[in-house]
């Protein structure tokens, strides 16, 4: 079957290799990370910054996240492509059971004139799920399972239940962890605005302990006072939760913030369990810093494979950058902190 994709990938410009057979099927978990090669073409500096050398901040740039590592924010392909609704929007209304919405939220056209946002706006107008199915390109996949069951079972609360239902758990958990990595995002920029690299008192630090029965809670320290004093532990070692109900949070102003954050979307009392869509966020830990490993790149000009070694600010250049990510890390927000600038 892969051979098969394999050939049609092919007429599109890409190519997969390595296809065989393997005694074991691949089991979540055991990615152990992925290694990108990026060309970014055209390169120019930032507008308050047109006197320096290119090259040299460049140069600059590769060294500070080589050496310090980037913010292991959950990149912009977490939250979706759209301008008027993102993914986690749609992942808060169904952790307050808000089907509904949640139904309404999903079906939000974007500001365009094309089959598949007509169909959604014709939805919304209408409430005709059969008209909207019809109109609905056969590549949705996910809006044409949900409009069939919303045509079966009508667009109320009840109906609303069982057409989210009738996508699968994958597609389903995807929008409440959604929600989760966009409150993880906000917690990890307000912990560093408010102690900076500065390992505190209340934060948290995963345990050296690496024995697998032991349960992921017990891995998690929180710093105490004299630690805090003697610099124990390093900013490399601190981890936020993702939200969810088998976690704890840090005992300082960032754990109060999660629970003010929360608040604020009236989930002071979410058990982040969706019982009627058989949802279960039992929550994780993630690294407030990442590091790249086996970082390179170099300089081609506009005649391609002529590598660029003179001032660069006349010259109209491409970087090509390498590097090894860990799993769960994003490529887009360690090319974000190399830049300096958002996508």
């Amino acid at each position: 079957r892969l051979k098969e994709i394999g050939s049609k990938m092919e007429k599109k410009g890409m190519r997969i290799h390595n296809i065989h057979s393997a005694c074991q099927h691949l089991r979540l978990g055991q990615l152990k990370g992925n290694r990108f090669d990026i060309v970014v073409r055209d390169l120019k500096h930032h507008h308050h910054d047109s006197s320096a050398d290119l090259k040299e901040r460049i140069s600059e740039a590769m060294e500070n996240v080589e050496t310090k590592g980037f913010v292991n924010y959950y990149g912009p392909q977490r939250f979706g492509q759209g301008q008027n609704v993102q993914t986690d929007q749609i992942g808060l209304a169904l952790l307050n059971e808000k089907m509904v919405k949640a139904v309404k939220l999903f079906f939000t056209p974007e500001d365009t004139d094309d089959p598949v946002n007509n169909a959604k706006r014709y939805f919304l107008q209408t409430e005709d799920a059969k008209g909207a199915l019809m109109m609905m390109p056969e590549f949705k996949v996910r809006e044409k399972m949900l409009l069939r069951a919303l045509n079966r079972y009508g667009v109320s609360h009840e109906g609303c239940t069982k057409g989210w239902l009738n996508i699968p758990h994958s597609m389903r958990i995807f929008y409440v962890h959604a929600y989760c990595s966009k409150i993880w995002n906000e917690a990890a920029s307000y912990r560093l605005k408010t102690y900076g690299s500065k390992v505190v008192e209340g934060d948290l630090v995963f345990s050296e302990e690496n024995d697998e029965s032991v349960a992921l809670n017990d891995k998690v320290h929180v710093v105490t006072a004299p630690e805090e004093s003697a610099n124990k532990y390093s900013i490399n070692q601190v981890v936020l939760p993702m939200v969810g109900h088998n976690i704890k949070y840090p005992s300082n102003k960032v754990g109060q913030w999660y629970h003010e954050r929360l608040s604020k979307d009236e989930l002071q009392m979410c058990k982040f369990r969706v019982s009627p869509l058989q949802l279960n966020i039992p929550g994780c830990y993630r690294p407030i810093l990442k590091n790249v490993q086996n970082l390179s790149y170099f300089l081609e000009g506009s005649e391609k494979g002529i590598e660029i070694e003179a001032n660069l600010n006349e010259s109209k250049v491409s970087l090509h950058v390498s590097f090894d990510l860990d799993p769960s890390c994003y490529a887009t927000v360690c090319l974000r902190e190399i830049m300096k600038c958002d996508f």
